[in-house]
């Protein structure tokens, strides 16, 4: 066998094994800049080091406000462990108005971003479907999107949330290993 086609066997076999790891190389998340409801600009990278959910929505949207109150239940419970949860509204300028007063008196506290033209949810869901959630890791990896809500989807979502705020942020030291128990004596 010459040394071309054992080259081009080699290629092939190893493209047969790395195939798998390739479908999981991480992803990671574009930013963005968006304005809040106090009308100050916001930039998704103003979060690295931190796991971020966004949850894109609209006050006309059902399902979008029946998945709010879970994600302020996460929101309230994690976020001293490192959690944000950024809801980016993509009301229209027709709409926008109504968004302010219907988060205040939802009484929710997660940031609200405007993205009036749906760029940034084009970045994430070019079909821009909502409510669509994006999971980003400390690493500003995407983690898991999510196209929709169905009741039950915010415990799946809250054991990813969970399992990515216990690795630790990216630079940071290991844990500890913890001793090994002392012998006991006779």
């Amino acid at each position: 066998m010459d040394l071309a086609r054992r080259a081009a066997r080699l290629l092939a076999l190893a493209a047969l094994v790395l195939a798998p790891l390739a479908a999981r190389a991480a992803t990671p998340a574009t930013t963005f800049s968006l304005r809040d409801l106090d009308g100050n600009t916001v930039e998704l990278d103003d979060y690295k080091g931190k796991v971020i959910f966004l949850d894109f929505w609209a006050t006309w949207c059902g399902p979008c406000k029946d998945a709010m109150p879970h994600w302020q239940k996460m929101y309230t419970d994690l976020k001293s462990k490192g959690l944000v949860v950024l809801a980016v509204s993509t009301d229209d300028a027709r709409s926008k108005p109504r968004v302010k007063p219907f988060i205040r008196s939802s009484g929710y506290t997660y940031p609200v971003l405007f993205d009036t033209d749906s760029s940034a949810l084009m970045v994430y869901d070019p079909n821009k479907t909502l409510p669509f959630s994006v999971l980003i890791g400390r690493d500003f990896q995407l983690h898991d999107v999510h196209a929709g809500y169905t009741p039950g989807d915010e415990k799946k979502v809250r054991a990813e949330v969970e399992k990515l705020l216990a690795e630790p942020a990216p630079g940071a030291p290991a844990p500890a290993a913890e001793p090994a128990p002392a012998p006991v004596q006779p």
